[in-house]
């Protein structure tokens, strides 16, 4: 008897936990879960915890990861609209869409497999690349790069397929790189602009230069006309300056020839100075004290006289 009662207790005890765990199911944070019954849709849960359903065949649970999902396209040669070819691979986030219509045509379309999905997905993203070939190779790298709006042509071309049950979060590209062949070209185009813009800047700079070299030319031929002009002014109140005093000399002729004479002895007679000659010719007749004088008092040569040659000494 106690034999027929654990049997039976354990027979229970071994159907209960099938009825259990037949009626029951749990769903994690990161999950949802799609119910049918029979085959047809029965809905979706979302909540995380334990959930009933119908028994065995009646109700079959489907959970689905919930999390943002990552597929990336194969590197593939693109030609940009100004004519250049660029290796691009790009990336899609992807999840799948968990309101109850999205979810259950995900599950019929996809049979509930994230990575026969995925693979589907790689090959729309594959097709949706080439929208990179409406813009130009530099609003695709360098400072003016227009990446965002490349990715988002992408993603345009990604949600045009309509693909049921998927929904496609944003596009990034991870790689735009120049194909050998088009890296040797570019880097001609690159050195042909370098070389047009140094003749257009030494072009620029020779144009500079002249416009400096004829204002400073300009500022010359100013300045030499200037004091050309004030030159002349002055020669010319020197000029008229010197004919009053010439005047005035003519007046007083014997005057301005002592004068002269004295000049004349000053310079000879400069510094220590020992001097051997005729004390009879001007100016050094004034060295002598028996020259005769002039009705004005002034010495004068005497070239007749036959006097010794006198010697002077001046410090």
């Amino acid at each position: 008897m106690n034999k027929r009662t654990s049997a039976f207790a354990l027979g229970f005890a071994i159907l209960l936990v099938l009825v259990l765990y037949s009626t029951t199911y749990t769903v994690n944070f990161h999950e949802f879960a799609i119910r049918t019954r029979f085959g047809v849709p029965a809905g979706v849960e979302r909540s995380a915890g334990l959930h009933f359903k119908y028994p065995f065949f009646i109700d079959t649970v489907t959970k689905l990861d919930r999390r943002m999902q990552i597929v990336e396209s194969p590197l593939q040669t693109v030609q940009t609209s100004d004519g250049l070819q660029v290796v691009v691979r790009a990336y899609l986030f992807w999840k799948v869409d968990d309101t109850d219509e999205q979810a259950q045509a995900f599950l019929q379309s996809y049979g509930g497999s994230l990575q026969k999905a995925g693979g589907d997905l790689e090959q729309t993203l594959a097709g949706a690349v080439k929208a990179v070939s409406g813009f130009k190779f530099d609003e695709l790298v360098g400072p003016n790069a227009r990446l965002g709006d490349a990715e988002k042509a992408i993603l345009a071309g990604v949600e045009g397929a309509k693909k049921v049950g998927v929904e496609p979060i944003s596009v990034g590209l991870s790689q735009v790189v120049l194909p050998q062949k088009t890296t040797v070209s570019v880097l001609s185009r690159m050195a042909e602009v370098q070389n047009t813009l140094r003749e257009l800047e030494a072009a620029k700079a020779a144009s500079q230069a002249e416009a400096i070299k004829s204002q400073a030319k300009s500022q010359a031929d100013t300045i030499v006309a200037f004091a050309t002009q004030w030159a002349s002014r002055i020669e010319g109140k020197g000029s008229e300056e010197a004919t009053a005093y010439y005047e005035k000399m003519k007046e007083h002729s014997d005057l301005a020839t002592f004068l002269a004479w004295l000049d004349a002895l000053k310079a000879g007679l400069r510094g220590s100075t020992t001097y051997i000659g005729d004390t009879t010719r001007a100016p050094f007749h004034l060295l002598d004290l028996d020259a005769p004088v002039s009705a004005d008092g002034i010495p004068q040569p005497d070239a007749e006289k036959k006097s010794a040659p006198a010697t002077e000494k001046s410090r």
